[in-house]
Formats: C-alpha cells, structure tokens, sequence
C-alpha cells in the first residue's frame, strides 16, 4: 500500500483520494478538541496560512481513543476547531489510529514511521511529515510543537 492509494472522508462524508495531494508536502495530524494539546490547533493553522500557498496540506483526523477527549460528533468538532482557532485546514471524519479497527491511513503511516518505543500513537497531536512524492519522512511526538517542524516543512518546500 502506498500513500497515494489511500482513501479518507471529509466531516462532510466526502471520500477523499489522497492522490488529489500529489507534489504538496503533508503534515497528517490526529487531534482532539478536549485535550491539554489542542492549542496546538493555533500553530497548526498560522504553519498552513504560512505555506500553504508553497504546498503545504496539513490533515486533521479527530480521534476519540485517549481519555475520550473528542467525544463530540463530526460536526461539533468541526465547529469547535473553527470557532476556537479558525482552522482551515481540511479536517476529516473521527477515526481510529490504533487497535484492529484502525483507519489504513494510520495503518499506513505507523507501518512507515515507527514510533519510540512501539508502532502505536501514544496520545493526541501525533504527526506525520511527508514529502511531495508521499514518502513519509518523519514521525512528531504528540508534545513536539507545531512550530518547531517548520524548519523541517521548509526544507521540503524546496
């Protein structure tokens, strides 16, 4: 399997192909509304205004699996991440990343960047850099902010 040939839903129920992200650099981002992280949004949202117009796509996927932190529906979440930090960036539906009902994009990018100490992602705001050509670079503890990648998202502007 590769990048290219996965396949998520938008909040709105749309399928997306990733293939229509072809030549941008991505950053793929698990989050949650209730979370001690979820400033992170912020950052988030000034690194896609910021380079969005090189190529950059940043990808949020709420998930629900630690301490329940985004138990709310698609539509709230959207709604919250709007009103809270004026995210534009596109935002999918509620997945899972870890266990046997894990979305294959999480599949995908935890059999590509392994973390620490094991596959699994550890908590909320785990992200995945990845290259123009769908080759993901590097996996970002949850606690790595989103301004500190911005070196590495500029090299691959490049």
């Amino acid at each position: 399997m590769k990048f290219y040939e996965l396949e998520v839903k938008k909040m709105n129920g749309q399928v997306v192909k990733m293939e229509q992200y072809k030549g941008n650099v991505i950053l793929v981002v698990n989050t949650a509304s209730k979370c001690g992280l979820t400033p992170q949004f912020k950052e988030l949202e000034e690194l896609y205004q910021n380079y969005h117009a090189e190529g950059l796509e940043i990808l949020g996927f709420p998930c629900n699996q630690f301490a329940k932190q985004d138990s709310g529906t698609n539509e709230e979440i959207h709604e919250f991440c709007q009103l809270n930090y004026g995210v534009t960036f596109t935002m999918f539906e509620k997945i899972q990343v870890n266990g046997a009902n894990a979305h294959p994009l999480y599949q995908f990018l935890k059999q590509e960047a392994k973390g620490v100490f094991s596959s699994e992602i550890k908590w909320n705001f785990t992200k995945f850099l990845i290259d123009r050509h769908g080759n993901v670079i590097r996996r970002y503890a949850p606690t790595v902010k989103p301004s500190k990648i911005e070196e590495d998202i500029k090299k691959l502007l490049k």
